[in-house]
């Protein structure tokens, strides 16, 4: 039995810099991002090894720098290894990653999927109007209890990404996020804090993004992955097409579900993941969700080189 499997990063795992020195010894690096650029038109390697930080930030930056630094290193893994995982997963924007590493999205087509999607997720909310906060130390039902209890008329507040046992990120509009944190100190929060990010992801002011992105996911030819790619809304296998379609969709108003994406994983007999992509923030969430899973991290030419010099059992 394939006891492998690999998961996504999504935004957050940014940095300038990332993988200059895996870029140093694999071409396949620039040569990904090259196509990434002629897609965008814009150089998008220069502006990963250059910055600014707050131009990578922005949404419509971050989504195709992520996705292609992840796909870059897929890419490697295939060409040195010809690793075989049994099942993918991606975070937000890593499912992308996901459903192309699974032959289900062409890489171009990828890229200028998440650019717009990035586009229109800036484009939903007003600037300095939407929020995310991260919560520690509270149980998944507190969470949702508080976020009801902070909204006033027509406020947005939900839990956005069910990340590990305990960690809850939330999103809405910023007063309502701003009044739950207090009330999260006050019923015992280890943690509590606004995040650098101004994109109210995964919450029902994403609405006139995911609008546009159906739009735009029905001109974009999309096929059955090879590869079982566990969908976030649902921690369900997509089957086909459609099925990725309109995942993609809901998945911009609905929560990640990440602790349950890990738990079957793990269901499944899955004993290794290698997470494929800057960063190592997955990395930490799965240690604190399935303990007994061994756990790879590809951000850096140490890591790769240990990983491609591994005999990992895939079969």
């Amino acid at each position: 039995m394939n006891s492998l499997g690999i998961v996504f990063p999504g935004q957050g795992s940014q940095t300038v810099g990332m993988l200059a020195d895996v870029a140093k010894v694999f071409p396949e690096v620039e040569k990904t991002y090259a196509e990434a650029s002629d897609v965008l038109g814009y150089d998008l390697w220069q502006l990963v090894q250059q910055g600014p930080a707050e131009a990578l930030d922005q949404t419509v930056h971050t989504q195709p720098a992520i996705l292609a630094a992840s796909y870059a290193i897929w890419r490697i893994l295939q060409t040195k290894k010809n690793i075989r995982p049994a099942l993918l997963a991606g975070h937000s924007l890593g499912e992308y990653t996901a459903l192309t590493c699974a032959g289900a999205l062409r890489f171009t087509d990828a890229i200028k999927l998440v650019a717009a999607r990035g586009q229109y997720m800036q484009d939903a909310v007003p600037a300095g109007e939407g929020a995310l906060a991260a919560i520690i130390g509270l149980d998944d039902k507190k969470v949702s209890e508080l976020c009801i209890q902070s909204v006033m008329a027509n406020e947005v507040l939900t839990p956005a990404n069910f990340n590990s046992p305990g960690q809850v990120v939330v999103a809405g509009h910023k007063i309502a996020v701003e009044r739950m944190i207090i009330l999260a100190k006050v019923a015992g929060a280890r943690m509590a804090k606004l995040l650098p990010v101004s994109v109210s992801s995964h919450c029902a002011l994403m609405k006139s993004a995911a609008e546009q992105l159906q739009t735009l996911l029905a001109t974009v030819s999309i096929q059955t992955p090879t590869i079982p790619v566990l969908n976030n809304v649902d921690v369900a296998y997509y089957q086909n097409a459609d099925a990725i379609r309109d995942g993609l969709v809901r998945q911009l108003c609905m929560p990640v579900r990440w602790v349950e994406t890990i738990q079957k994983f793990a269901s499944e007999g899955i004993e290794n993941i290698i997470e494929c992509g800057p960063g190592k923030i997955l990395t930490g969430l799965n240690k604190r969700i399935v303990a007994e899973i061994h756990l790879t991290p590809t951000a850096d030419l140490v890591s790769l080189q240990s990983l491609l010099d591994l005999t990992l059992k895939t079969g």
